[in-house]
């Protein structure tokens, strides 16, 4: 699959961050790219930079997401290509100072990052398998979502994320394997420490001393390296129903 102007992508969780990397990076190559955010102030501007759509979208939501991809699809066509970046990433104890972890908390988390991660795959499946395939093998689309190295090295207070993170992972195979008949590949990638909106609010002696953590490059990770890949993933028909760690080796620590 080539980047061009006849492609159309739809990035959740665009507003920000490795999203709106990612965005851009479409956007550079003529890719028609409508990105999905509950952040209508920073989505729009993130979009107008980059010459996007934005559309207001929470991903826990079966009728936004459906409303979503209606207003992409009318304003770009049906898309070829989908990014989920959408997720949070809250810290909490499965017992702290006597209290039980909040199940309202961890469902959650569970709601948006992998539930809304597999919400947006299979609508967007349901657009893709009605194209035209674009290769003599028969592609018809790609996705890629984003797990976490915490999906395999999660750390205290990370029951919640590292059991969503560790879901996206779980069912890239299962998922490429429903989709293969219609020429969709799907991908997924588990970044490590990153510069995100989340760790960029931390003093710079936390952040350096997060990156240091890293065996090589030791420091964060750029989330225009994170877009690097998703090109690189697009462009290569034979990566499927696999999980990279993009992550400089490092293996977390409990703490």
């Amino acid at each position: 699959m080539q980047l061009d102007g006849s492609l159309a992508a739809v990035v959740t969780g665009g507003a920000s961050g490795l999203g709106a990397a990612t965005g851009k990076m479409l956007a550079e190559a003529g890719v028609k790219v409508t990105l999905f955010d509950l952040n209508e102030e920073v989505g729009e501007k993130t979009a107008a930079e980059i010459g996007a759509k934005f559309v207001k979208v929470d991903v826990s939501s079966e009728e936004s997401v459906v409303a979503g991809f209606a207003a992409a699809r009318e304003a770009h066509g049906q898309e070829r290509i989908l990014i989920n970046c959408a997720g949070i990433g809250p810290a909490a104890k499965t017992v702290s100072r006597g209290e039980p972890h909040s199940m309202g908390l961890f469902e959650k988390v569970i709601a948006i990052n992998l539930v809304g991660s597999y919400r947006c795959i299979t609508h967007s499946a349901a657009g893709m398998i009605k194209l035209d395939p674009v290769s003599a093998d028969g592609a018809r689309g790609v996705m890629v979502s984003t797990a976490s190295v915490a999906a395999f090295d999660g750390q205290v207070g990370q029951a919640a994320y590292s059991a969503s993170k560790g879901g996206i992972a779980a069912m890239t195979l299962p998922v490429a394997r429903d989709l293969s008949q219609y020429g969709i590949r799907v991908m997924t990638i588990a970044p490590g420490i990153f510069e995100t909106p989340m760790l960029l609010g931390l003093p710079q002696e936390v952040q350096d001393s997060l990156g240091k953590q890293v065996p090589f490059p030791s420091r964060l990770g750029k989330p225009d390296e994170y877009a690097k890949l998703v090109k690189s993933i697009c462009e290569n028909d034979m990566l499927n129903g696999e999980v990279i760690r993009l992550d400089g080796s490092i293996r977390m620590a409990p703490r």
